[in-house]
């Protein structure tokens, strides 16, 4: 997968691309995203739109990344988190992670894109709920 962003995809960048993906979903279907951990149910549907149209991650992939970006800025306001280059990366191309308070990693871009390969049996609500209370494992869980 090919990810080509401008700005790059660093720790630094993280909230721009968040930033244009709350101006995009604004102008192209009116979603109003407001960094509110609420606001996640409609990062999962929107998700679960593509996932309708047959869309794939490669299709798509510049605007899951920012998606990952709006989550993890998400976990960073509200659950204390900052963004970093990740030790262990699902992928070359998701090499970013929000490290929590309590130095669990948490990889929202990549729970991004399993919601739209897995749908519901991803839930990026419970994740970060798991992230937010410290409790449980993050990514353990997901399907591969």
């Amino acid at each position: 997968m090919q990810v080509h962003l401008n700005p790059p995809l660093e720790p630094g960048n993280a909230s721009r691309h968040a930033a244009a993906i709350v101006a995009a979903a604004a102008d192209i279907s009116g979603a109003e995203l407001d960094y509110s951990p609420e606001s996640i149910l409609l990062v999962e549907d929107i998700v679960d739109g593509f996932r309708a149209e047959g869309v794939t991650g490669e299709d798509m992939a510049e605007s899951l990344v920012a998606f990952g970006c709006y989550v993890g800025e998400i976990l960073a306001r509200h659950a204390g988190g900052a963004w970093r280059h990740a030790l262990t990366a699902p992928s070359a191309e998701l090499p970013l992670v929000v490290e929590l308070p309590d130095a669990r990693e948490a990889h929202p871009i990549d729970w991004v894109f399993r919601r739209l390969r897995f749908g519901n049996d991803v839930s990026i609500r419970d994740l970060y709920a798991a992230a937010g209370t410290g409790r449980g494992p993050l990514d353990e869980q997901l399907p591969e």
